[in-house]
């Protein structure tokens, strides 16, 4: 039987990650594959044999499949590139399984997500499914929990859940002037390290389309499903990636099969988990990717400004 969910696959200039992602999708032979790609960076003279070879690995389609190709002849960023081609995507279908180009899953990845696309499809707290496990042990008995945490190494969502994307986080000053985020994180920390962070979003510092989806997701109050072992791994840390150029602990981590589904009773954020990914994935100060290297550095501004508010203010 056809597998009839569509894919999105976001290819760039990486044609190694790419073979082993789209051999994944192939085995699969999805009926509709929607394909779209970024153009070549100034400064970057490889950059268009890359792609070239990028766009030569999936244009390979030997089964009964509706293909459709979105590329940019000119470099739009990770930012307005991945967002606009999910947007893009969405003109063909209501629902989405969405994948990048050194992202591979498992192959039960594509039936969890499948199952779990039609299971909620009318319960609009749940805005996305991942699937991505950075636990580091077992956190409930069933196949999968709830976090606030839209993690987007291999996911999908619905078309009615992606229209609430806010990609230049315009909703945030208002916001920001409101305890919204207090009421929404679970420790102080948490408060400090996404203020600023959505004000250097904000601002136009940062290139990622994640943390506004993140906010979007935040700001309607929407929950991911994450699975209970982990079904996706990173194989594309390295000098060529966009943000994750250096070594990390989560990098190609262990894909598992899904096995027995057991689906929870309810739909409740799971919080101990949500703090470990907090703190696992975000705090850590000896973070090396160059978003968290901005960051810091926006903060340290920031501490400076607010000092010499202070001192002023004292005078």
């Amino acid at each position: 039987m056809s597998f009839s969910t569509p894919i999105a696959l976001c290819i760039f200039n990486r044609p190694e990650p790419l073979r082993r992602v789209f051999g994944q999708i192939r085995r699969l032979q999805p009926r509709y594959l929607y394909i779209f790609g970024d153009g070549p960076r100034l400064g970057h003279p490889r950059d268009q044999e890359l792609i070239r070879a990028a766009q030569a690995v999936v244009s390979n389609i030997d089964w009964d499949c509706e293909v459709r190709t979105n590329y940019a002849t000119q470099n739009m960023g990770c930012r307005r590139r991945i967002s606009s081609g999910i947007s893009w995507a969405f003109n063909f279908t209501d629902r989405l399984i969405v994948l990048e180009d050194d992202c591979l899953p498992h192959p039960s990845f594509f039936r969890y997500c499948e199952t779990l696309l039609e299971r909620y499809e009318h319960r609009p707290e749940v805005m996305a499914i991942s699937g991505n496990n950075f636990q580091l042990g077992p956190r409930t008995h069933y196949s999968y929990y709830f976090s606030k945490f839209p993690h987007c190494w291999g996911w999908a969502t619905w078309k009615q859940a992606w229209e609430r994307m806010d990609l230049g986080l315009a909703a945030w000053p208002e916001l920001r002037q409101q305890a919204w985020l207090e009421q929404i994180s679970d420790v102080q920390d948490e408060v400090d390290y996404w203020r600023d962070l959505f004000d250097l979003q904000h601002a136009g510092k940062l290139n990622s389309w994640a943390f506004p989806w993140m906010f979007s997701c935040w700001r309607h109050q929407g929950l991911t499903i994450l699975p209970e072992r982990n079904l996706v791994s990173n194989i594309g840390f390295g000098s060529d990636a966009t943000h994750t150029e250096g070594r990390s602990e989560l990098e190609n981590l262990p894909r598992f099969a899904l096995g027995r589904w057991r689906h929870p009773p309810e739909i409740s954020r799971h919080r101990v988990a949500d703090i470990h990914s907090f703190y696992r994935l975000y705090f850590q100060p000896a973070a090396s990717t160059k978003w968290r290297h901005r960051l810091r550095q926006w903060m340290q501004v920031r501490r400076q400004w607010e000092r010499w508010q202070y001192m002023r203010k004292s005078a």
